[in-house]
């Protein structure tokens, strides 16, 4: 019987993780189709270049509780089985990011199942092993967006930020070791789903956002005002 409430709360961890709340708020408040906008994902980043700062506020929110609600069913049906309470939200963030409901053909008539990249419910995870985890995990993942400028590292900082807080609670004895194998895990499912980004990060076209991005156009804006005065002036 506890096999089955194990494998039943790590089965409602996947379902839940794919709920695609991007492309649902999105929908609602534009009724446009997320996944033909931008990247096409159904994260909070992009529905916020779909639908503005709130429709993508409300996705990260609801995407992070995901995780974090997989975790206390995983306790209710299994309680005291520690890698079921890890093995639940890594099934929602595989969720998020292969989405049973977003199943369709690509051109080549492959199956494709639709999604995020994972960096909310991670940080969703991480935060429903241990609360105060997000006062670290989404103060330094905005700070990596804002003053570095990249989503992708953004997100890839919020797997690495969120193993870095399990191992020192598993250090000083506050959590189990086991719980680090979430942050790890994650981690390396936030890299699969960002292979793309890594290889625009690589070759120099991601896309820049933040600070930086302000700076940059700043500066193709002054190169500009002097071209134009110097054709001007000759």
């Amino acid at each position: 019987m506890l096999v089955l409430k194990a494998i039943a709360a790590i089965i409602l961890g996947y379902l839940l993780g794919s709920i695609p709340f991007g492309l649902l708020i999105v929908k609602l408040f534009t009724g446009k189709d997320v996944r033909k906008i931008e990247s096409g994902r159904t994260g909070g980043t992009n529905a916020m270049r779909a639908a503005g700062f709130w429709a993508g506020f409300g996705t990260a929110i609801l995407d992070m509780a995901k995780s974090a609600v997989s975790i206390l069913a995983a306790r209710w049906l299994a309680p005291g089985q520690v890698w079921v309470e890890v093995l639940a939200p890594v099934a929602a963030v595989l969720g998020h990011n292969y989405s049973l409901y977003l199943i369709e053909r690509d051109e080549q008539g492959r199956i494709r199942m639709r999604g995020g990249a994972g960096g909310a419910p991670v940080a969703g995870g991480v935060a429903g092993f241990w609360l105060p985890s997000i006062l670290f995990v989404i103060p330094i993942g905005a700070a990596v967006l804002y003053f570095i400028g990249y989503a992708s590292v953004a997100t890839m900082s919020i797997g690495l930020v969120a193993t870095l807080v399990l191992i020192y609670r598993a250090a000083i004895g506050a959590a189990p070791w086991e719980w680090v194998a979430f942050g790890l895990i994650s981690e390396l499912l936030l890299l699969w789903a960002l292979r793309p980004n890594i290889r625009r990060l690589l070759n120099g076209t991601e896309r820049m956002v933040g600070l930086r991005a302000r700076r940059k156009r700043a500066r193709e804006q002054s190169q500009g005002y002097s071209s134009s005065s110097n054709s001007s002036s000759s």
